[in-house]
Protein backbone atom coordinates (compact mmCIF):
# COMPACT_ATOMS: atom_id res chain seq x y z
CA UNK A 1 0.00 0.00 0.00
CA UNK A 2 1.92 3.54 -0.75
CA UNK A 3 0.63 6.57 0.89
CA UNK A 4 -2.06 7.95 -1.37
CA UNK A 5 -3.83 4.34 -0.76
CA UNK A 6 -3.66 4.64 2.58
CA UNK A 7 -4.62 8.09 2.55
CA UNK A 8 -8.01 6.99 0.59
CA UNK A 9 -8.63 4.10 2.74
CA UNK A 10 -8.38 6.42 6.25
CA UNK A 11 -10.35 8.83 4.36
CA UNK A 12 -13.05 6.04 3.68
CA UNK A 13 -13.17 4.28 6.96
CA UNK A 14 -13.08 7.72 9.11
CA UNK A 15 -15.75 8.87 7.05
CA UNK A 16 -13.42 12.27 6.17
CA UNK A 17 -12.34 13.50 2.92
CA UNK A 18 -8.91 12.56 1.38
CA UNK A 19 -7.31 16.42 2.56
CA UNK A 20 -8.06 15.69 5.91
CA UNK A 21 -7.07 12.53 6.00
CA UNK A 22 -3.64 13.31 4.53
CA UNK A 23 -3.41 16.09 7.03
CA UNK A 24 -3.85 14.07 9.81
CA UNK A 25 -1.42 11.32 8.41
CA UNK A 26 1.47 14.06 7.68
CA UNK A 27 1.08 15.18 11.29
CA UNK A 28 1.20 11.66 12.82
CA UNK A 29 4.07 11.20 10.71
CA UNK A 30 5.78 14.77 12.09
CA UNK A 31 4.76 14.13 15.70
CA UNK A 32 6.66 10.58 15.05
CA UNK A 33 9.68 11.98 13.68
CA UNK A 34 9.86 14.31 16.64
CA UNK A 35 9.92 12.09 19.36
CA UNK A 36 11.64 9.86 17.67
CA UNK A 37 14.67 12.57 17.25
CA UNK A 38 14.37 13.13 21.43
CA UNK A 39 14.64 9.65 21.82
CA UNK A 40 11.28 8.89 23.09
CA UNK A 41 9.39 6.01 22.34
CA UNK A 42 5.54 6.42 20.72
CA UNK A 43 3.55 3.58 22.18
CA UNK A 44 0.12 2.52 20.70
CA UNK A 45 -1.51 -0.45 22.68
CA UNK A 46 -2.23 -3.09 20.66
CA UNK A 47 -0.50 -1.92 17.20
CA UNK A 48 3.26 -1.23 18.38
CA UNK A 49 6.09 0.73 19.26
CA UNK A 50 8.11 3.26 17.70
CA UNK A 51 11.13 3.45 19.07
CA UNK A 52 15.20 4.80 19.09
CA UNK A 53 18.05 1.80 19.23
CA UNK A 54 21.11 1.91 19.68
CA UNK A 55 23.66 0.12 17.02
CA UNK A 56 26.86 -1.32 18.24
CA UNK A 57 30.28 -0.62 16.48
CA UNK A 58 31.09 -3.66 14.11
CA UNK A 59 33.37 -4.78 10.93
CA UNK A 60 32.27 -5.00 7.42
CA UNK A 61 33.17 -6.01 4.16
CA UNK A 62 33.69 -3.23 1.13
CA UNK A 63 32.02 -5.68 -1.46
CA UNK A 64 34.07 -4.20 -4.34
CA UNK A 65 37.58 -4.22 -2.85
CA UNK A 66 37.44 -6.73 0.05
CA UNK A 67 38.96 -5.20 2.30
CA UNK A 68 37.65 -4.54 5.92
CA UNK A 69 35.73 -1.28 6.93
CA UNK A 70 34.83 -0.26 10.08
CA UNK A 71 31.02 0.40 10.60
CA UNK A 72 30.52 3.08 13.30
CA UNK A 73 27.77 3.19 16.08
CA UNK A 74 24.65 4.54 15.52
CA UNK A 75 21.47 4.57 16.49
CA UNK A 76 18.41 3.69 14.45
CA UNK A 77 14.82 3.96 14.33
CA UNK A 78 12.67 1.14 14.76
CA UNK A 79 9.23 -0.17 15.48
CA UNK A 80 8.02 -3.11 17.41
CA UNK A 81 4.61 -4.83 16.66
CA UNK A 82 1.92 -4.86 19.31
CA UNK A 83 -0.14 -8.29 19.98
CA UNK A 84 -3.10 -7.56 18.27
CA UNK A 85 -1.27 -6.92 15.04
CA UNK A 86 1.01 -9.66 15.22
CA UNK A 87 -2.33 -11.79 15.94
CA UNK A 88 -4.10 -9.94 12.70
CA UNK A 89 -1.43 -11.05 10.39
CA UNK A 90 -1.97 -15.07 8.93
CA UNK A 91 0.55 -17.62 9.75
CA UNK A 92 0.51 -18.83 6.11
Amino acid sequence: MTKPELVSAIAEKAGVTKKVAAATLEAFMETVKETLSKGEKVALVGFGTFEVRQRKARKGINPQTRKTIHIPAKKVPAFRPGKDLKASVPKK
